[in-house]
């Protein structure tokens, strides 16, 4: 295999992301008025549905009968705050990376391999993220960016991975994804890419058979040889 570019996952695998988007999502309810409070326990389950909106929608089929629930446009009202709440989060500086990946990041660079990010989360949060840990917009850390808001369909379909390849121009095979999720492991196998998983705190119970390599964190210690 010859190595020429990584693609990653953003939540969960660059950084311990979701006690954020929780803790967005649920001052975002209180803002609405709505009695709707997600524990850790909530949204580990939540999570098995990719992309904020799908859970809300999700999360709308548990409630008793004769609940109030969110027409489809004021979920993506609500789901547009929640994002600027999240922004905010990440604005004050409460998010570091995940250990090793500014090293393996910059360790790709050194050695001219080619870097994407492919993620179900929208791009303003993969800017938010980038601003926070870098310092950068995202275009200045990534070569390419392909995000759940730019797809139809979002992880496990392989829709983001296939955008990232065609983003890069390389044929899978040249290329290795970087996910922490089950849904992003079948999201990866789906475009043909070998997949390296790094389970997070909200996914390390997660089924990841498929997946080609499987390590605590991106640390160069745990890595396999094709990354040193």
């Amino acid at each position: 295999m010859t190595l020429r570019a990584l693609i990653f996952d953003v939540d969960g695998t660059l950084a311990e992301t979701e006690e954020a988007h929780r803790a967005a999502f649920n001052s975002t309810f209180k803002a609405w008025g709505l009695d709707w409070n997600w524990t850790v326990d909530d949204y580990r389950r939540l999570l098995k549905t990719t992309g904020g909106k799908e859970r809300i929608g999700a999360h709308q089929q548990t409630l008793p009968e004769g609940a109030h629930r969110l027409a489809d446009d004021e979920i993506a009202k609500l789901h547009v705050e929640k994002t600027a709440a999240y922004g905010a989060i990440l604005a004050a500086g409460q998010l570091k990376l995940r250990d090793g990946v500014a090293d393996l990041i910059t360790a790709a660079r050194a050695r001219g391999r080619k870097l994407a990010v492919a993620t179900t989360t929208n791009t303003p949060n993969v800017e938010a993220l980038c601003q926070c840990c870098w310092g950068k917009p995202a275009l200045e850390v990534f070569d390419y960016v392909a995000a759940g808001d730019m797809v139809a369909q979002k992880k496990p379909a392989p829709d983001v991975f296939l955008l990232a390849l065609k983003q890069l121009g390389l044929p899978a095979s040249d290329c290795l994804a970087f996910e922490d999720s089950r849904n992003g492991v079948l999201s990866a196998i789906g475009a043909d890419l070998p997949v390296l998983v790094t389970p997070s705190a909200y996914t390390d119970r997660d089924d990841f058979s498929g997946a080609d390599w499987v390590v605590p964190t991106l640390e160069a210690k745990h890595l396999p040889t094709i990354l040193r």
